[in-house]
């Protein structure tokens, strides 16, 4: 008794709930440190043991040994009385199955009992609490519900197992919690649920009790469809999105879920997008983080609402075709100390070793893969939205900062695998671990690596020696073509092969083409203001550049405000430049994406063999004195598409290419449209051919190509 009046006592059903006097009669005992009075079963006073603030009362001989009781009290200086039934009269509630799995890094649902679950037992209801904290003196769980006094709800050790549980009946959903804990070292912490589902809104870093999924999904069809969705062979254009800045009610202000979907889901659907990539999700103490730097795992932020207006957001994409996918970040977390850093006192989730566990450069800790319930945590966590949220798809950030033991950092300041190698063996096998899983139990569910070296075989089953994602960023493309497109139009002949390099290695993996968050921030400059020469220039440099990257094989992706052609970097503490995007000729940047992505999507020769060399062939790749590259891309059954690019601000008349079948040929895009604020310099509507064999072809066209322009042409019926 004494021991749990300090909060030192290991189990606490050795002090409370149905204990023996000397005497041998059974009593039950209470430790209330802020009650008056104390009555047992609302009738029975009970009697304070001298000098303590336990109460206790002698079980009357009718009452049944067991069975659940109430306490009432009135607390000190208070006339209120409070109820509730004792947690020291349940027995455990943690099955051995859910604990063995758990264990051994296998319990794929683990969310499913970890955490804090409103549930009935024995027909009381009230919330059962489970957490991981090996290693420790005593788990408390504290809230307002307590006072957040540690010594009120100490919570049952779970054997040797490192769990720790105990259900509190009368709980109910929106209860703010945390979890006390004694490490061995007697350090006091607090800390927030590892699984929590619910986080309180930042500053604030509670954990919130919520209700399990009872949310009634009325997506069936698309999730029926997805199971055999042939993401290799189909569209995918994504549209990568910062929640929190794409449109804003107010400065200091966020859209929730519901407002975000009236406005987002109606622009991605006319954009023609076949995806949203949402920046993380998972709750986050600061703004300026982007999100990746979660302390809230299993919790959707409570910026944008509550995790059920999540859950309609994703229901309403797929009703209007549109896939959701988000950033999940399992290469590292922060540091805050009320979060996942040093959980039990001592390093936990993350590597003892700093040379292991921590990355200097962004201040954070690096996941212990090695370890069976810390890989469990992301294991299931990856589930998680999958299942529980129906995401399409995860994109894993920050891949090589997993793969490699010596990422970003100098000699002597890592620590070899065993066998003397730079390889983070422990992460590759959960890598591979986690993408056979989600793609077993998640058919359709696709996902993706940022991952930036040339680590072999990433987007390649795990059986074949692969990592086993659907596709990787091509982390290349994205370097190389951006800095050739930055070159003023007089010196791009010089830096040709940039353009033309990534066709030696384009179907080693299979690839997405990014232009991500990472390129318009931190001094990098907006898309826009990455192109050379004066306005009417940059844009048209911009137009040309999008219509390269759907021309080139493999699948999409665009952040937000590319598309709008924002003149400024992005900045996650506003939102867009809208007004801007509605002047004038900017607005024909917003009308070609959308019509790039109509193309895309209803033209098979520029989706279907994104990942087959099939699919694509130059016409001319070594035009690089007039830098005028000409290509074709096919379909499955042969169909195809000219695509010509011309990359100076010259025009340039009668210049030949070969075709490949003797057909008339039809402009179907071309960028310097007038009606993309271009200067309407193209070819009539019908281009005829001519029997002049040229570059290796039969017969061949003669086009005009439009300055800073691209031409996709097709064969005419």
């Amino acid at each position: 008794m004494t021991a749990l009046a300090k909060g030192e006592l290991y189990d606490p059903f050795l002090a409370l709930g149905y204990q023996k006097d000397t005497k041998g009669k059974h009593l039950i005992r209470a430790y209330l440190p802020s009650a008056e009075t104390v009555l047992f079963d609302g009738k029975n006073a009970m009697t304070r043991v001298e000098g303590t603030d336990f109460f206790e009362v002698v079980l009357p001989i009718s009452f049944k040994i067991g069975s659940h009781y109430q306490l009432k009290w009135q607390e000190k200086g208070s006339r209120k009385w409070a109820e509730a039934y004792s947690p020291y009269s349940f027995l455990p509630q943690v099955g051995e199955m859910d604990i063995h799995l758990f264990n051994e890094g296998k319990h794929h649902h683990a969310y499913r009992f970890m955490g804090s679950h409103l549930k009935t037992v024995d027909d009381i209801e009230g919330c059962l609490f489970v957490i991981w904290a090996p290693n420790v003196k005593r788990v408390s769980l504290v809230g307002d519900f307590n006072s957040w006094d540690g010594r009120r709800h100490p919570m049952r050790a779970a054997g040797g197992s490192g769990l720790w549980e105990l259900f509190i009946p009368g709980l109910k959903h929106g209860e703010h919690y945390k979890y006390e804990i004694l490490s061995q070292k007697d350090q006091l912490l607090l800390k927030t649920d590892p699984y929590a589902r619910q986080m309180a809104l930042r500053p604030e870093t509670a954990s919130r009790i919520v209700e399990d999924d009872t949310y009634e999904w009325k997506d069936k069809a698309w999730q029926k469809s997805r199971a055999s969705f042939d993401w290799q062979h189909k569209p995918i254009s994504i549209y990568e999105v910062h929640a929190g800045s794409w449109q804003r009610p107010a400065p200091d202000e966020f859209f929730n879920w519901d407002e975000l979907g009236d406005r987002l889901i109606p622009y991605v659907k006319n954009m023609a997008y076949t995806h949203i990539e949402l920046m993380p999700v998972s709750e986050h103490p600061l703004d300026q983080s982007w999100g990746y730097q979660v302390t809230g795992f299993y919790a959707p932020s409570a910026r944008q609402g509550t995790p059920d207006q999540f859950r309609a957001f994703i229901e309403r994409c797929h009703l209007e075709n549109i896939g959701v996918i988000i950033d999940w970040v399992p290469a590292h977390f922060p540091k805050d100390s009320f979060a996942l850093a040093r959980f039990n006192g001592d390093a936990l989730y993350e590597h003892a070793d700093p040379r292991k566990g921590e990355h200097k450069e962004w201040g954070t800790l690096i996941f212990n893969y090695g370890r069976n319930e810390v890989k469990n945590f992301l294991l299931a966590n990856a589930l998680y939205w999958l299942e529980e949220f129906h995401i399409d798809g995860l994109r894993v950030d920050a891949v090589a900062s997993m793969l490699y033991l010596d990422y970003d950092r100098d000699p002597g300041e890592w620590i070899p695998n065993k066998y003397g190698g730079r390889e983070n063996l422990e992460a590759v096998e959960f890598l591979r671990e986690m993408n056979q899983v989600v793609h077993q139990r998640v058919p359709g569910a696709v996902t993706m690596a940022e991952e930036s070296t040339s680590w072999p075989m990433v987007s390649r089953p795990v059986e074949l020696g692969g990592l086993g994602f659907t596709m990787k960023w091509n982390m290349g493309w994205m370097n190389d073509n951006l800095s050739y497109i930055k070159q003023d139009p007089i010196h791009r002949k010089y830096h040709h092969n940039k353009l033309t390099f990534s066709q030696m290695y384009a179907y080693s993996e299979n690839f997405v083409l990014p232009l991500s968050h990472d390129e318009v921030v931190h001094g990098k400059y907006s898309l826009y203001d990455k192109m050379p020469g004066d306005h009417w220039q940059k844009l048209a440099n911009q137009r040309l550049f999008y219509a390269w990257q759907y021309a080139h094989p493999g699948k999409k992706l665009m952040f937000m405000g590319g598309e709008i052609s924002q003149p400024e970097e992005w900045n996650e503490m506003t939102q867009l430049n809208w007004h801007a995007a509605s002047e004038g000729d900017r607005h024909g940047v917003n009308l070609l994406v959308a019509d790039l992505n109509k193309l895309y999507r209803d033209c098979k020769p520029l989706h279907e063999l994104d990942f087959s060399d099939k699919g694509f062939r130059w016409i001319d790749c070594n035009d690089s004195d007039q830098s005028v590259l000409s290509l074709l891309r096919y379909d499955q059954e042969g169909n195809h598409i000219v695509c010509v690019f011309n990359f100076t601000p010259i025009p340039r008349h009668d210049y030949r290419i070969g075709i490949p079948t003797a057909s008339d040929y039809t402009e179907i895009l071309n960028t310097d449209s007038s009606y993309y604020s271009g200067s309407d310099c193209g070819n009539s509507d019908t281009i005829s051919y001519e029997e002049k064999p040229w570059m290796g072809f039969e017969q061949s066209i003669s086009i005009t190509l439009p300055p800073l322009a691209a031409l996709f042409l097709k064969v005419k019926k």
